[in-house]
């Protein structure tokens, strides 16, 4: 791992559509072309946008191999940009063996990293010693030569990193990517300072924090809305971050990501089908469909029309 390098920029949280109940696999590939048309600079697999504690093991390897060869093949057919970097996590279990096994077998699908998630470890959320000591087992299970990363996720309950959980994740020196939710700009900028000088990289899944973290040293955003208007992330995260244009994408895009209370991920895959020209189904495991009503597609109306005006430059 001396040369690994996390690659920064926008990493959209991949998620699955489906065909009859079914994973959509020509879905899955037209979803990573758009991730790779709009500008992305990686994707993150197997996450909770992917409803991977909706699907059986198998369905979270068959999503990360998908993605793995989709992005593969895109770069190769047009060296001129880097490749997608693909982060990948996919453990579920209960059971520290288990989940083990879970992320061997997303491993071995050739992700660039796997990230663990946090909520994972000391299950019964009691102490930052027994957290630490559940991790060192778990990574002792895995690939010695695999980049690893962090994934804060939301459920079945948000374990947000402590400081000495942080400290812990340099010190071994096998840790290199954060997906950071606590979406709180002061304290990711007290993370970066913890960060600074170690190969650990910060990434805000929060759009209405983005900007201040991203002045604050952050590598760039790992969200739920880069599902929707994954070209505006890519130009806020190159912009002049002190200019006019920063501010008011940063205005525009805190306001537009309301839209993730619509009954996501369903109103991401409806506005990717019939906005976006990906062909799926609105349907999703972790959701109601028939909680996406009418007024919420009105709404989801409302998000494209002025997300394409933006989107060709204007404000």
């Amino acid at each position: 791992m001396k040369n690994f390098k996390v690659v920064k920029g926008v990493y959209p949280t991949m998620i699955t559509p489906y065909k009859n109940g079914v994973i959509d696999e020509d879905a899955v590939r037209a979803l990573v072309r758009f991730y790779w048309e709009s500008g992305c600079d990686g994707i993150f697999a197997a996450c909770q946008s992917s409803e991977i504690m909706y699907l059986n093991v198998e369905e979270r390897v068959l999503l990360v191999r998908l993605v793995v060869e989709t992005a593969r093949e895109l770069a190769k057919n047009d060296p001129s940009r880097p490749p997608l970097m693909i982060v990948a996590s996919g453990h579920v279990s209960d059971s520290l063996d288990d989940q083990a096994d879970e992320l061997c077998r997303v491993a071995a699908e050739g992700p660039d990293a796997i990230i663990l998630i946090s909520n994972r470890l000391d299950i019964a959320n009691t102490t930052d010693e027994a957290w630490i000591a559940d991790a060192k087992r778990l990574i002792s299970r895995l690939p010695a030569d695999m980049p690893l990363g962090i994934y804060e996720c939301p459920k079945p309950y948000k374990r947000l990193l402590t400081d000495a959980m942080l400290k812990w994740c340099i010190e071994t020196d096998r840790f290199y990517f954060i997906k950071d939710t606590c979406c709180d700009a002061d304290l990711i900028a007290h993370r970066l300072d913890i960060c600074r000088g170690s190969h650990l990289e910060i990434f805000n899944a929060n759009a209405q924090t983005l900007l201040p973290t991203i002045k604050a040293g952050a590598s760039g955003y790992c969200g739920v809305m880069a599902n929707f208007h994954p070209e505006l992330y890519v130009r806020l995260w190159r912009a002049d971050r002190n200019s006019r244009e920063a501010s008011l994408l940063q205005d525009y895009l805190g306001l537009a990501a309301t839209a993730e209370a619509l009954t996501y991920p369903c109103c991401a895959k409806d506005y990717l089908n019939r906005y976006r020209g990906i062909a799926m189904e609105t349907y999703a495991r972790s959701a109601d469909e028939a909680n996406y009503t009418p007024y919420q597609r009105s709404c989801i109306d409302q998000f494209a029309e002025l997300s394409e005006y933006i989107v060709k430059g204007k404000f």
